[in-house]
């Protein structure tokens, strides 16, 4: 870990690139407040501008240039503080150009500290299909998936880039176990209970898969979420299972007290304790050989 020596208890920077919305918990809103919540530095660049989510309705859209989009990214790299920053982390992206950007900045940084985590969040669908354009789904499955130490998929997003639907639980294994990334969290996988969704992680040694409940029309951010919290959890330190664990349970409260309250935005701010110290439990299974699919 790459921290001050002026602070050695300093907890190192995180740069997030994601959207940014004026209202709402989605994107960099949702994933910036987690980490700085937790007590990590953050470096938060916004790939688009939007007054709301898009599924709220139709929203003015302010997409950065290009040129200068990149021109930022490459000043943070060449930045005297890059030393602060150990791990990197992408969302929602809204331009292929973008990516190039994003895996130049990983790899700068990694030249600067090898130990540099990449976390790849491949924003681009869901279960209606994908909702950014399809070169640059492509770009992020073969530009930026291949430089990521963790990827957070959904379980459409996986599908879209394995090229195939997944029946069970060993489908959606064997693709996570192609995809490239050491560590990947599948979001919205199958569950073994009736009524419930899952987390689903696979990594070398664990293949392990967290349930909770379903709850009707949940907010967006969730994946952000998601991939921050986890992101946050293995910095500190935390084993596979535990991090899997305290994420699910933690995002889980979450979005269980905003549907309690009727919020139709993950109501982050008020639930922050939860990041902490999450008042649901979540169990954690290993998933066996019959269900790991090419692994038996």
């Amino acid at each position: 870990m790459t921290v001050s020596p002026a602070d050695p208890s300093a907890k190192p920077a995180v740069i997030v690139i994601s959207s940014h919305v004026a209202r709402g918990s989605v994107g960099n809103r949702a994933a910036v407040f987690a980490l700085e919540s937790l007590g990590y530095p953050v470096w938060a660049v916004p790939t688009v501008i939007l007054p709301w989510h898009p599924g709220h309705g139709p929203a003015t859209r302010i997409v950065p240039d290009d040129e200068a989009f990149t021109a930022l990214l490459r000043d943070l790299a060449g930045s005297p503080w890059l030393g602060e920053v150990d791990a990197v982390l992408s969302g929602y992206l809204a331009s292929p150009a973008q990516t190039r950007a994003v895996a130049a900045l990983v790899e700068t940084a990694r030249q600067r500290n090898p130990g540099l985590l990449y976390v790849c969040d491949p924003v681009m669908g869901d279960f209606g299909g994908l909702y950014v354009a399809e070169a640059l789904a492509g770009a992020i499955r073969d530009r930026l998936i291949p430089l990521a130490d963790i990827a957070t998929p959904n379980r459409y997003e996986l599908e879209w880039m394995a090229q195939r639907p997944f029946n069970d639980i060993a489908a959606v294994v064997d693709a996570a176990r192609a995809l490239g990334p050491a560590t990947v969290l599948v979001t919205s996988a199958q569950a073994r209970e009736a009524g419930a969704t899952a987390n689903l992680l696979v990594r070398e040694g664990a293949t392990l898969l967290a349930e909770h409940g379903l709850i009707d029309n949940p907010p967006n951010g969730l994946g952000d979420l998601t991939a921050a919290v986890f992101l946050a959890r293995v910095l500190a330190g935390a084993s596979a299972a535990d991090a899997l664990e305290s994420t699910t349970a933690s995002v889980y409260a979450i979005l269980a007290g905003t549907a309690a309250r009727g919020g139709d935005e993950l109501e982050i701010e008020t639930d922050a304790h939860h990041l902490v110290d999450p008042a649901v439990s979540v169990r954690i299974q290993a998933v066996s050989a019959d269900e790991r699919g090419g692994t038996r």
